[in-house]
């Protein structure tokens, strides 16, 4: 089987975990399955979002999350992929037990009482990540059928997404005392905004961790080399860090086997008001970087404008048009390399 979409795996193993294993009672897992599915959506979208800008914009290709057919690759990228939908996962299903959407879990009142800290102590019902974590990691683990390096590579960055999310739990707490005094304070933990969690988690893929390991290792899928004696080799690794086997192809260039698009084509940034750093470099990253050019386009946008409220209760806008100018990478010509070579030979005269 080729790469599949995200969704579809996801799909697949929750009809294969429903079939083939007895974890729970199959209307359990039903009752989960549209959690699972919104949660992997919110990872996708995330990572989208987080590469945005980059050579690697997170392609339908890369989405893939099963080894059994033995093709799956394991480098840095991917290890972010596993990551970010592990978490997005774990917190939709976080998030829906709390707001009392499944009749077996509720949120987490299990430290109402205990004493916190200093002036505060636990209360009110903090989200349920132990829940959350449980599910996730039997919906998304379960896609790890092989016994090879890549396998014990994926499961331990699904962990690494778990983790993203208890790592970026927030404490939020309110009041007590005589007029608003705060002499107290009852405190309870929530979930981050999924974007602190991306933003936690691509941090961790800048500095992921290359794992150095025997080839035929990677290579041979479902081996007789179990996955701990595999884990094995890198139990020294933080649980937190992303690690990865293979280096990452050659992003710039289309590469059909692998369902590369390359950078050719690719929107850029150049100027513009509140683009961070990243972005406003996106055009020497995806264009020069990879020996193509900048190439402008000015297009009309159609906008409403002028909008005016009239009591009671209306709004009327007016239509209005801009040119938009928008920049893309393209190829070179013969004479944009002449050119090129021209200036390169006037600097150094």
């Amino acid at each position: 089987m080729g790469p599949c979409q995200m969704l579809t795996c996801l799909l697949f193993s929750i009809s294969h975990v429903l079939s083939s294993k007895a974890w729970y009672a199959a209307h359990a897992f039903l009752a989960y399955t549209s959690s699972v599915q919104a949660g992997a959506q919110k990872g996708i979208e995330e990572c989208k979002y987080q590469f945005a800008w980059d050579r690697w914009n997170c392609p339908e290709s890369a989405l893939q999350l099963s080894t059994h057919n033995g093709i799956r690759g394991a480098t840095r990228e991917t290890s972010f992929v596993h990551a970010i939908s592990s978490a997005g996962v774990m917190h939709t299903l976080t998030r829906n037990c709390s707001m009392g959407d499944f009749a077996s879990c509720g949120c987490d009142d299990s430290r109402i009482g205990q004493m916190g800290g200093k002036g505060w102590v636990w209360g009110g019902c903090s989200d349920n990540v132990d829940f959350g974590e449980n599910i996730s990691k039997q919906f998304l683990d379960a896609l790890e059928t092989g016994r090879d390096a890549r396998a014990a590579v994926n499961l331990h960055n699904n962990e690494v997404g778990r983790l993203a999310i208890r790592a970026t739990m927030k404490r939020s707490c309110k009041c007590h005392g005589i007029s608003g005094s705060c002499s107290v304070q009852t405190c309870w933990l929530q979930l981050a905004n999924f974007r602190e969690v991306g933003n936690y988690l691509k941090v961790k893929h800048v500095q992921a961790l290359k794992m150095e390991m025997d080839k035929r290792r990677i290579r041979t899928g479902n081996s007789a080399v179990s996955r701990g004696t595999i884990a094995n080799t890198f139990k020294d690794i933080a649980r937190t860090e992303l690690i990865y086997l293979e280096d990452s192809p050659d992003y710039c260039v289309k590469n059909s086997t692998l369902g590369l698009q390359g950078t050719e084509g690719r929107e850029c940034l150049q100027g513009g008001k509140n683009l961070s750093q990243w972005e406003r470099r996106s055009c020497r990253r995806l264009c020069h970087e990879c020996g193509l050019k900048v190439e402008e386009r000015r297009t009309e946008a159609v906008n409403t404008c002028k909008c005016k409220f009239y009591w009671c209760c209306t709004v009327q806008c007016d239509v209005c048009t801009e040119v938009v100018t928008k920049r893309y990478c393209a190829r070179r010509t013969h004479a944009d390399k002449g050119s090129a070579r021209r200036r390169q030979r006037q600097l150094k005269s």
